[in-house]
């Protein structure tokens, strides 16, 4: 690797309000914008993350660069991908200026997360984002789902969807994101931050999630497609029992009675007390009708 980057690389606030300013940078609402001004923060998530000097790490949403940079410190590479114009157009000019010795280490893409299908160089290793609050879990599922050689992600999400990704069957809040995430990887809070270390400030609480990619995929005949059309069926009336909820799944509340039974599922259970395993055992003893059935975006962020 090369040499260490001076240690003032990282942005201060000052340095964020600065940039912000030359760029006419305002955070916006509608994008869930909240750029991280505290370098011990950024950090700590690299730190946390585990990221390694031969890792790509991919990072959705860079804003202003704050965390790219601490990334820059300890991988190999790091692949940003960006959807607003003004910030993804001056985030190299801010990289080559505050360490240049990294530059040719880093890339952008400019582009909307939920769209890339592929990354420049090396295949990324690990995903660390601050993800905007209104699009995180759709993205997360996006990039495991896209980008399997990712065996490490470590997001930072508003504290309740944290809560829900990581929750386990039969938690109040264990729910679609839940089971999705776990189709993918073990999935374990890794922290809170704090409101202040946001410019602006959010009005929520933020947590760190951690996940593992499994080493071995859920085993199952069933396609993540399938596995998904019945959670999202299980979760769309999650107070009904599972016999009622995938009626229309199945096709008939019998039927669906037919598929939990083979499945080794009470009909009387609820969705929020299964496994994903469980989840993929109904898919392979459903036999849904009809061209729509099954068709849910498999990357649905319904919480």
């Amino acid at each position: 690797m090369s040499s260490s980057p001076a240690p003032d690389a990282l942005l201060s606030p000052a340095d964020v309000r600065e940039l912000a300013a030359a760029l006419g940078v305002r955070p916006t609402k509608q994008r869930g914008q909240n750029f991280v001004i505290d370098a011990n923060t950024v950090r700590r998530i690299v730190r946390t993350a585990q990221v390694r000097p031969d890792d790509v790490v991919v990072e959705v949403g860079p804003g202003l660069g704050s965390l790219t940079l601490a990334l820059l410190e300890a991988a190999d590479r790091v692949v940003a991908v960006e959807i607003d114009d003004v910030l993804a157009g001056a985030l190299p000019a801010t990289v080559e200026a505050r360490m240049p010795e990294r530059a040719d280490r880093f890339a952008l893409v400019h582009s909307d997360a939920m769209l890339v299908t592929e990354l420049p160089g090396p295949a990324p290793t690990a995903l660390v984002a601050n993800l905007p609050y209104n699009v995180a879990v759709p993205v997360l599922l996006h990039m495991l789902a896209t980008f399997p050689s990712i065996e490490r992600t470590l997001v930072m999400v508003q504290a309740e969807v944290a809560d829900r990704l990581a929750a386990p069957p039969g938690s109040k809040v264990y729910g679609v994101p839940s089971v999705k995430a776990n189709w993918y990887a073990d999935v374990k809070r890794a922290g809170s931050i704090g409101r202040t270390v946001f410019w602006p400030a959010p009005n929520v609480d933020s947590g760190l999630v951690a996940l593992v990619r499994r080493s071995e995929p859920v085993r199952t005949t069933a396609s993540r497609r399938e596995v998904f059309a019945v959670v999202d069926a299980a979760f769309a009336q999650r107070r009904k029992t599972l016999r009622a909820a995938l009626a229309g799944w199945a096709g008939s509340a019998p039927a669906a009675e037919a598929a939990l039974v083979a499945a080794g599922v009470s009909p009387q259970a609820r969705g929020e007390s299964l496994t994903v395993e469980e989840f993929a055992r109904i898919a392979e003893h459903g036999q849904p009708t009809g061209s729509t059935r099954g068709a849910h975006n498999e990357e649905s962020g319904q919480l």
